[in-house]
């Protein structure tokens, strides 16, 4: 049994599970990456490691800096439990309608929160998070949308576990949220294969689904932009939250309590499953389903499970 010196060490190496039962195709292979193996619970373990640990490297974080983050939770969660190992303050700027689950899991770790408008979702989160850093040039911004970190971590974890454990691999699917997870494991990739295709999985404009951003909401992640986002990817698929419930269900049928992000990127890998003769598709389940509970995803009727997704920001 491995005996790890800090559970920061246990960030990273998940392992892939095969829901390949779910592929329309039985010449396509369906791999699920299960991030929330991570101690915080997410895919964003990885990458608030990355940014804090980059930060004290280059002196930006001293003992007792105040970090303030706009996140609608798993980096603030994954961020609020480093800093409560670490010693740092964090206050994270969150939307008003995030799940009950994701508010009490960033008291547990004791990060401050800072509410912003609901009805703005995680974009007024981020333009709250930009005028109070502009206001406070004391506190570190570390700004997981345009830190470059972020892609970073993937490209030097997430891509090559993938492209160790699947060789093989034809597709890689995962939900646009900051976009740091395309980026980097995209980049790393295609610098291995490029014939793999990347694909986006993002819901229609105006509609949320957990975990996800429409760039046609008015907010380009600047590490998109930077990590050549548009040139990267091959493909996008638009899903929908009754959609995205629907394969959080399906997961749930083959024992994985996802998140439902995870839903949504199931959903964009059978569609491509259902389009190509053969294959090998990776796709990320970002976390699990312990913080999304009180919305009803797996209990109530799937058309009242989807009004409540349309409602509430899980991400």
């Amino acid at each position: 049994m491995t005996i790890y010196a800090s559970v920061l060490d246990m960030i990273g190496n998940t392992p892939l599970v095969d829901v390949s039962q779910l592929s329309p195709n039985p010449e396509v292979r369906i791999l699920a990456k299960m991030e929330g193996q991570n101690p915080a619970g997410s895919v964003k373990d990885r990458i608030a490691l990355a940014m804090i640990t980059e930060a004290e490297e280059d002196g930006t974080l001293r003992p007792g800096s105040v970090i303030i983050e706009p996140s609608s939770g798993n980096t603030g969660i994954a961020m609020a439990m480093i800093c409560r190992i670490k010693g740092y303050r964090l206050k994270i700027v969150l939307p008003g309608n995030v799940s009950v689950e994701r508010r009490q899991l960033l008291e547990v770790y004791g990060a401050e929160i800072i509410d912003s408008p609901g009805e703005q979702g995680s974009n007024g989160a981020v333009r709250l998070a930009i005028e109070l850093a502009d206001q406070n040039p004391e506190w570190v911004f570390l700004y997981q949308y345009a830190n470059e970190a972020n892609p970073r971590a993937h490209y030097d974890t997430t891509g090559p576990e993938i492209f160790r454990d699947v060789p093989d691999i034809t597709h890689f699917v995962a939900g646009l949220g900051t976009s740091g997870t395309l980026m980097g494991v995209g980049t790393y990739l295609k610098e291995q294969n490029p014939d793999i295709k990347v694909l986006a999985v993002e819901p229609p404009s105006g509609e949320q689904v957990e975990g996800l951003r429409s760039l046609e909401d008015g907010y380009v992640p600047p590490v998109f932009e930077k990590w050549g986002g548009y040139e990267l990817l091959d493909g996008k698929s638009i899903v929908r939250p009754r959609e995205s419930l629907e394969f959080t269900r399906a997961l749930a049928d083959q024992g994985i309590f996802s998140g439902i992000s995870a839903g949504a990127a199931l959903a964009g890998a059978v569609k491509v499953a259902g389009r190509i003769d053969a294959g090998v598709i990776v796709f990320v389940v970002s976390d699990y389903g312990w913080k999304y509970l009180s919305t009803g995803a797996w209990t109530l009727d799937l058309d009242e499970a989807a009004a409540n997704a349309e409602k509430v920001i899980y991400f």
